[in-house]
């Protein structure tokens, strides 16, 4: 086995939530974020510093890492690889250690993106200056993005990763941002572009031609026989834009059970499969996206049998027709739906319906008045959420009111002047039609 490792870093709060129609609120991404951790997931890419509505949801989630409720796993933030946005980042989100920088590097994007105010070589040189500032104001490992990198040349993608290492850039992100690449394709890419310009490789697959996960195996198995770290970029339950991103349980069961990796490639020990199971179940409850009941791992059928030949060759003996265990994700635990009466919490919920949920958790409360602080937050993320608390929600609240009070808060940027501060003086009978 090769001395060098595989990775995790999940984008579900980065490029999941850019899902069209559909999204996260900043407590189901810190949610999202926590279960991850428990995972052993080595980094969270948790949004984008420069954008003002994640202010408050980046800082507090900082503090959880600080406190340790997130024990293992860093969190990064994205950016465009501009001098520019490295410092809006820092201003909005001072303790932010980790970051990934992204570029255009394609002939089609930078033409078709910058009409010509840009070149390649402008693209490297934006790209080194980010990297130095990030490091300036106090950033401890900055990546760099590619994207497109499907469709620029590998020469190109060498002279870029090399020039950002030198600048001190730890890792260099591959982006097949249209789901272009294939498997034969992308690992001849990463072999070489580890051998030339010796930096760890993270690879970030859409799934466009259904090939998100095949390929990041195969890019990570490049990078890796090309002799540097390989770091491939999931999502929970595939989501992301389009067809969506390569899949965590799916890109963490392949190295681990497949034929051709099984034993060969060294996954990152921190993993812990059985939490991918309660993982990709608060995800899919998030986002309001069922999981296909014919998903790997996960769906509800992924170990059901029923054909006459399937299911006695199970019962003899369940190695049969599974390759892996349910009990290994988590699964196995039986699912209790209350029939008859029940009591729920939410924006209108008062104090005793609010009490007794508490109670089945097992949480007591000192007073009256902790009891009382806890109820208003509780409505306030039944309103935030728009969905009914579960009971992770309900004990992290509990557990972390003050950081889950700042997630809950946003300040709009809303600042009137010329046109927009004359219509709003002058209209004040104004009706919407």
């Amino acid at each position: 086995m090769n001395n060098k490792t595989i990775y995790i870093i999940d984008v579900t709060n980065r490029d999941g939530v850019q899902t069209s129609r559909l999204g996260l609120s900043k407590l189901q991404k810190t949610m999202v974020n926590l279960y991850l951790d428990e995972l052993g997931v080595a980094q969270s890419e948790f949004g984008f510093p420069t954008t003002k509505h994640e202010i408050n949801y980046l800082n507090a989630n900082l503090e959880l890492k600080a406190c340790g409720a997130i024990k293992n796993m860093n969190l990064s933030g994205w950016m465009r690889a501009l001098e520019q946005d490295v410092t809006e980042a820092f201003k909005n989100v001072p303790k932010l250690k980790f970051m990934n920088l992204s570029a255009s590097t394609s002939p089609q994007m930078i033409r078709g993106k910058f009409g010509g105010k840009k070149t390649p070589a402008d693209i490297i040189e934006d790209s080194v200056k980010a990297v130095k500032k990030a490091y300036e104001l106090g950033a401890e490992m900055v990546g760099v993005n590619a994207e497109d990198a499907s469709r620029t040349s590998l020469d190109y993608l060498i002279e870029f990763a090399s020039a950002v290492k030198a600048a001190g850039a730890k890792r260099f992100r591959y982006c097949d941002t249209l789901g272009y690449d294939s498997p034969d394709v992308v690992y001849e890419r990463f072999k070489k572009l580890a051998q030339s310009a010796g930096i760890d490789l993270e690879m970030h697959f859409h799934n466009d031609l259904g090939m998100a996960v095949a390929n990041s195996i195969s890019a990570a198995q490049g990078a890796i026989d090309g002799g540097v770290n390989a770091y491939i970029n999931t999502a929970v339950n595939g989501m992301g834009e389009r067809a969506g991103n390569a899949d965590l349980a799916c890109c963490i069961l392949a190295i681990l059970k497949s034929s051709g990796l099984s034993g060969k490639y060294k996954l990152d020990p921190k993993i812990n499969l059985s939490k991918i199971w309660q993982t990709a179940k608060y995800t899919s409850y998030a986002f309001g996206v069922p999981i296909p009941i014919n998903y790997p791992a996960v769906g509800g059928n992924a170990f059901a049998h029923e054909s006459g030949i399937h299911a006695d060759g199970a019962l003899k003996d369940r190695r049969n027709y599974e390759l892996y265990d349910f009990q290994e994700l988590g699964r196995g635990e039986p699912e209790i739906v209350e029939t008859g009466r029940m009591i729920t919490t939410g924006e209108y919920g008062g104090i005793r319906g609010f009490r007794d949920v508490y109670d089945k958790l097992s949480i007591t409360f000192k007073d009256e008045d902790e009891a009382r602080n806890i109820l208003e937050l509780v409505r306030c993320a039944n309103v935030h959420t728009q969905m009914p608390l579960v009971e992770s929600e309900l004990k992290f609240i509990y557990y972390h009111p003050d950081i889950a009070a700042k997630l809950m808060t946003m300040t709009p940027f809303f600042n009137p002047s010329e046109k927009l501060a004359e219509r709003i003086d002058e209209d004040k009978t104004r009706t919407f039609h």
